[in-house]
């Protein structure tokens, strides 16, 4: 007999005698289990090369077009990274659930951005509003899919008539906006007000807890139904600043819970040039104080008032006339210097005791504009 070897060393086969079956059988078995070390395992299946399933369908309509969007996957679902256009099969239907009802097919690259607008037919841009579901499906080359996209619902039924008739008017305290009306019989809806910003930053906005916080780009504000007259103002512009507006009415209708919108086509877009124009605001609560002349000093009044925190304001002049009667300067005079005054206060100290002044203010902008005069403030100096 052979020697069974150190431990761990590879069994030797040896070549069975006669009349030695058993521990031939024995050995050769041995030698097969060690000899199948190393060896492939059983072969996988190939990959279907299945997109995964579309997960960020969205849709929106505006007048009797639908806008869809969506991310094209980059990987198949064994997880491999896909290769080539991949086949988009755009469906629409009026129930849930449904087969694809096709639209189109399209084409796109692996991780682009899908996008779809799909021009509604007549049937199902007329009739009383409700819902269409959009969903989209990724096929192979041998046109399978791994599923339909999450679903995407507007409304199909007639949409509100655009608006018409823009005109803009600017004004100190915002944009005004005036459209032409509904016509008649036509259901109060919202308005949608989208404000484009066209004037870009000319460097990084400052990161001072004082400064402005940038403005965004777009903006979008609605007016409730009822709450417009064909006129809406716009209080958050800035002056410097270029606009572009855009309208819509907007139908809000609840469907199975929740509510969906039904909007028009938006409106021709109006640009507004937002340049401060106006003068500061009008100074208000004037109050005057006469001083006798004593001790040495000569008479005076003096004046103070609500400052104005216009930010084009360059200051203030000072207008005086006189109440006594019998007096010829009856007029307004200014008697501040020729620069506008800074702060909201005035020591005339040019009176006579005895008499009786009328006191007024103006602001003045940094553009020269000068605003109405304020509310007079009378006061008598007192006689020595």
């Amino acid at each position: 007999m052979q020697s069974a070897g150190k431990l761990g060393r590879v069994p030797q086969v040896a070549i069975p005698k006669p009349g030695n079956d058993v521990r031939a059988v024995v050995l050769l078995a041995v030698a097969t289990a060690f000899s199948g070390c190393g060896m492939p395992g059983a072969p996988q299946p190939p990959s279907l090369n299945l997109p995964t399933r579309v997960a960020d369908l969205a849709a929106f309509r505006a007048g009797d077009q639908v806008s869809l969007s969506w991310t094209m996957p980059t990987r198949n679902t064994d997880k491999l990274l896909l290769k080539g256009n991949i086949t988009v099969r755009i469906c629409r239907n009026e129930s849930v659930p449904a087969p694809c009802s096709t639209v189109t097919t399209l084409q796109f690259a692996p991780g682009a951005a899908g996008s779809f607008t799909d021009a509604l037919p007549q049937p199902l841009a007329s009739g009383v509003p409700r819902p269409l579901t959009y969903f989209v499906q990724l096929t192979n080359r041998n046109h399978h899919s791994a599923g339909s996209s999450n679903s995407a619902e507007v409304l199909a039924g007639e949409a509100p008539p655009a608006i018409s008739g823009l005109t803009t008017e600017l004004r100190r305290d915002g944009v005004l906006l005036h459209w032409t009306p509904a016509p008649p019989g036509f259901s109060p809806v919202a308005i949608r007000i989208v404000r484009k910003l066209l004037t870009l930053p000319a460097k990084k906005p400052s990161q001072s807890l004082l400064s402005e916080p940038a403005e965004p780009i777009e903006q979008t504000l609605l007016v409730e139904p009822g709450a417009h007259a064909g006129q809406a103002l716009d209080t958050h512009i800035r002056f410097g600043n270029s606009y572009e507006y855009r309208l819509q009415r907007v139908a809000r209708i609840p469907v199975n819970g929740q509510t969906l919108e039904l909007a028009s086509t938006p409106s021709q877009p109006v640009r507004v040039d937002a340049i401060n124009n106006f003068p500061p605001a009008v100074p208000y609560g004037l109050a005057a104080v006469a001083t006798p002349a004593e001790n040495g000093n000569a008479a005076a009044v003096d004046l103070n008032w609500q400052p104005d925190s216009d930010q084009t304001l360059a200051g203030y002049i000072v207008y005086r006339r006189d109440l006594t009667a019998g007096a010829t300067s009856g007029e307004w005079q200014r008697i501040s210097p020729a620069q506008p005054i800074i702060g909201p206060g005035y020591h005339d100290d040019t009176v006579q005791p005895g008499r009786a002044y009328a006191y007024s203010v103006s602001a003045v902008s940094q553009n020269g504009r000068e605003s109405e005069r304020s509310i007079e403030a009378q006061e008598t100096v007192p006689a020595p």
